[in-house]
């Protein structure tokens, strides 16, 4: 049989070369998938993620959050509310003024791989297996 591209079709009875058996054996959790995938909708907006960026250094007031990305103070809130409804930062208030910070090591684990990730260089067009 051929595939769309004129090439034979792998065989798809032929046995996976890898170990998939601690992937295949924890099945994961609907509800985590969800949560999941919420967490990377509110990730995926530029000015979120320049702003969870911001606040991977440490806790900042919203003020010097509205300086330093030279917005609205109603646009800074909107984007923290978004952020703080999926859990991936904290606010503290202290008198009038209100701090943010990231929620744990975990989202500022996520930035920065995710950062990390996109600067790496562009691998060269060379052929992979798939598009063999």
């Amino acid at each position: 049989m051929k595939s769309r591209s004129g090439k034979p079709a792998p065989d798809a009875k032929a046995p996976c070369a890898h170990d998939h058996a601690l992937v295949l054996s924890l099945p994961p959790d609907p509800d985590a998938l969800e949560r999941a995938a919420g967490l990377f909708r509110a990730m995926g907006d530029t000015a979120r993620l320049r702003m969870l960026h911001l606040l991977a250094r440490g806790e900042v007031c919203v003020g010097e959050l509205v300086a330093a990305l030279g917005e609205k103070f109603s646009t800074v809130s909107q984007r923290l509310r978004v952020l703080r409804s999926e859990g991936l930062v904290r606010r503290r208030r202290d008198g009038s003024h209100v701090y943010y910070a990231l929620a744990d090591d975990h989202v500022k684990d996520l930035v920065a791989n995710a950062l990390a990730h996109a600067s790496e260089p562009e691998p060269a067009n060379t052929p992979t297996e798939d598009d063999e």
